[in-house]
């Protein structure tokens, strides 16, 4: 079951965010302000921002965050799949698949998905590609935080 992250998910989301930001999916931690950040602006409004729990067994298995934005090379609304985060325990049970499922039902006026993952997370590109996802041959640059 994949259900809207709400105000009293805070510690649980908290949690598995940071536990998120120091696994081998990602370059460098984030720091706990941004974190919080993040869930103020998901529980205040679902303008930029939507978060969901991944349930299996009735037990919270792991959680989506998504941003949105407008893009003109694409014509409409892309959604942003800024994390996908499975529990250890829960993973291989076909949850990140559920996941995208999901996604394409909730979000049909989206005219495109992105996503980033670090090269050498395999598992994640395997799933990707078999989704349909399709590497973009872009130069990420970043300035600020």
């Amino acid at each position: 079951m994949i259900r809207k992250i709400e105000a009293k998910d805070k510690n649980e989301y908290l949690q598995m965010a940071t536990d998120f930001y120091h696994s081998g999916a990602v370059i460098a931690p984030v720091g706990i302000e941004n974190i919080e950040a993040t869930f103020n602006e998901m529980i205040s409004s679902d303008r930029y921002v939507d978060g969901y729990f991944i349930e299996h067994e009735g037990k919270t298995a792991g959680f989506g965050l998504l941003a949105k934005t407008f893009s003109q090379e694409s014509g409409g609304i892309v959604v942003w799949i800024e994390e996908l985060f499975i529990k250890p325990e829960y993973r291989s049970h076909g949850l990140g698949a559920e996941f995208f499922d999901f996604l394409n039902e909730q979000y049909k006026n989206a005219s495109r998905f992105r996503l980033e993952t670090e090269p050498d997370n395999t598992r994640a590109i395997a799933l990707y590609k078999r989704l349909g996802f399709e590497p973009f041959e872009y130069i990420q640059f970043k300035k600020g935080k």
